[in-house]
């Protein structure tokens, strides 16, 4: 039986990625999980065009070699790559969404917030 993988977009930060893991894996059934990191990904997301297009290309990897159909971008609290408030983030997710929306990837997207006590809540899912 082959191996079932998601892909996530997370922050860079190592304390984000333990929970996030833990939560697709639980979420989508995956054995494993492509994690593409940056620095405050969903600001990146939201508003960078190149970057958006480098990171798509990591997305591409992640669906077309691992048969990935499921993947989150993931902003959290205490987040130094873009610090700003929950409400902010959120609105980076959103924006994002609409970015990714308009690849056409035939992947469930998720937008994920970790919080204060570093647990997973889904924000939104296209």
């Amino acid at each position: 039986m082959a191996s079932k993988f998601a892909t996530v977009i997370n922050c860079m930060d190592g304390r984000v990625q333990d929970p996030v893991n833990a939560w697709m894996k639980t979420k989508t059934g995956a054995d494993y999980i492509d994690v593409i990191t940056e620095a405050g990904p969903d600001r990146m997301m939201a508003s960078t065009a190149t970057a958006s297009r480098l990171i798509l290309k990591r997305i591409l990897v992640s669906r077309d070699k691992h048969n990935s159909t499921e993947l989150a971008l993931v902003a959290h609290h205490d987040c130094a790559g873009n610090p700003v408030t929950k409400e902010q983030h959120i609105h980076h997710l959103r924006q994002a969404a609409k970015i990714m929306a308009t690849w056409n990837l035939g992947m469930n997207i998720m937008m994920l917030w970790v919080d204060e006590n570093w647990e997973v809540n889904p924000i939104s899912e296209s």
